[in-house]
């Protein structure tokens, strides 16, 4: 069977957790893979008003998730509160299906799933059963994108924002640095803009060299050439599977 990948150097940028399955399917194309984590997944600084929503989880018409790891530290936080079992009296939302399979994975039903990877088709496919003053719980990185609260917030919901997680960069190590500069990526996977960032501070827009950059979603997209860098492709779902397509799509024009 053809390997569509063979021999091409690829980068994921992903921290370790959210990586395994994609650069297994990019092995398996026969992708060498140089997975550089450059963000480290923190617990919330004051994790006060996290504990508070898991409490009272039950009073929320809505719990809205955009993240695998907001669907993590939510889960937790309803384990410490003893009430987790209250989360079935609400309806779930999330943005992607990488999200969607965390909640089921943890034997929920998800009621709303976006078709793209982004809050704003998150709220587009909610709103038809979005009621004003429906309370919404929104569990997210302390530095996600606000345009899915605003926009709930517009429509007259009670949003209730929640630090679930953070993120801080790491540094990369001297080795990765060299191997950077010895064999430059051909392609270079971003899934955040925050990892986009990462990677300029941690080792300079030249370790890119001349590599096509892949974006998990127009979100994604958008940062990266705000930062001045040129997006060869986007996925077309936020999955393992469609950055694969992707690489494949930008490797081959």
């Amino acid at each position: 069977m053809e390997k569509r990948l063979e021999g091409i150097r690829v980068l994921v940028t992903r921290p370790r957790e959210r990586s395994e399955e994609l650069c297994f399917l990019l092995e398996d194309e026969g992708a060498h893979v140089l997975h550089v984590p450059l963000l480290e997944l923190l617990p919330p600084e004051n994790p006060r008003p996290l504990k508070a929503a898991a409490e009272s989880v039950q009073r929320y018409k809505w719990v809205v998730f955009a993240s695998p790891s907001a669907v993590d530290a939510l889960m937790e936080a309803l384990r410490e509160a003893g009430t987790t079992a209250r989360l079935a009296q609400v309806r779930i939302a999330v943005v992607g299906p990488r999200t969607a399979r965390a909640v089921e994975g943890y034997g929920l039903n998800v009621a709303v799933e976006s078709p793209e990877g982004t809050g704003a088709s998150l709220y587009e496919v909610m709103r038809p059963t979005l009621e004003p003053e429906d309370e919404v719980l929104l569990p997210a990185a302390e530095e996600g994108r606000r345009e899915l609260e605003d926009a709930l917030r517009e429509h007259g919901a009670r949003v209730t924002r929640v630090t679930a997680y953070r993120s801080a960069p790491v540094s990369l190590p001297a080795e990765t640095q060299e191997q950077l500069q010895s064999s430059p990526p051909d392609v270079a996977l971003f899934a955040s803009p925050r990892t986009a960032e990462a990677f300029l501070e941690a080792a300079g827009r030249e370790r890119l060299g001349a590599a096509r950059l892949v974006a998990i979603g127009p979100t994604t997209a958008a940062a990266l050439a705000r930062l001045g860098l040129t997006v060869a492709t986007v996925a077309e779902r936020p999955t393992p599977e469609a950055l694969v397509e992707a690489t494949i799509q930008a490797i081959r024009g």
